[in-house]
């Protein structure tokens, strides 16, 4: 058995899962270990960014910059269905349909892992662009079942906001989801709210004439909210006047404390 790397000195084995993968041709060992050192939580600090996840583009930056969206089983999807299509014309529980079964799911397991990498590597460029990173708390289960659900489900968002979050505490910075309601209906510039329909990719505000992408414009839109969540003393100086940017009032609140706070019994 290879392992990624050795346990540090210091931790105990808690868990051990065992995992088959690509149709049981591929296993994998899963070691939980656990240490008595706490963690403190990362503080907000240095230089934030928002970015705003679409489907034209895979996330858009606030500053400008943005990352194409690779069209991980579209580009497959020719190789995948010739597998598929030798498994229904294999007799059913043959030694031949074993073997194309394994064929597909390997290349199911193939495209899962260039999906990843590609999640990896741009969290990892996100986090060397900034030590703060907001992004927006997407309702990703209504969105899989939508009109695009394919290319939503493709795109796997609610895995890369989850494998982002998992960078960002690795490498240091700072990050925080935000209400995603109205980001692209509403200017970054003024707070005026700009209606749109999905097929308008350009924000053309009538208030104040700001012009600019709809994603970069969504992405803005994040970045204020998020810098409105910040509290005020633990901002740098060059946020302090975030707190009468436009989007704080339709910023997400910090839950309130239950402390004292009773649930009613049942009837």
């Amino acid at each position: 058995m290879s392992l990624s790397r050795p346990i540090p000195d210091g931790f105990k084995v808690k868990q051990v899962r065992v995992l088959a993968k690509a149709h049981r041709t591929q296993w994998y060992v899963v070691i939980s270990i656990q240490s008595d050192v706490s963690v403190p939580d990362i503080p907000f600090h240095g230089r934030s960014i928002g970015i705003d996840l679409g489907l034209e583009r895979f996330a858009t930056v606030s500053d400008g910059s943005f990352f194409e969206r690779p069209k991980f089983l579209k580009s497959q999807h020719r190789k995948l269905k010739l597998l598929q299509g030798r498994v229904s014309r294999k007799q059913k529980r043959s030694a031949n349909w074993e073997k194309a079964q394994i064929k597909v799911a390997r290349w199911h397991h193939h495209i899962a892992n260039t999906r990843k990498d590609f999640h990896l590597k741009t969290a990892h460029k996100l986090c060397d662009q900034a030590q703060t990173i907001f992004a927006e708390d997407l309702n990703t289960v209504f969105l899989n079942r939508g009109m695009l659900r394919k290319d939503c489900i493709d795109a796997s968002r609610s895995a890369f906001l989850s494998l982002l979050e998992w960078v960002c505490w690795k490498r240091g910075a700072f990050f925080m989801r935000v209400n995603p309601n109205g980001t692209s209906q509403t200017c970054p510039q003024c707070g005026a709210t700009v209606r749109k329909s999905l097929e308008v990719r350009d924000h053309h505000c009538s208030e104040c004439g700001y012009q600019t992408h709809r994603d970069h414009a969504a992405a803005e839109m994040v970045l204020l909210r998020g810098l409105n969540l910040v509290p005020v003393d633990i901002r740098g100086m060059e946020t302090v006047c975030a707190g009468v940017l436009p989007g704080s009032k339709m910023a997400r609140q910090v839950p309130k404390s239950r402390k004292g706070v009773t649930r009613k019994p049942k009837k």
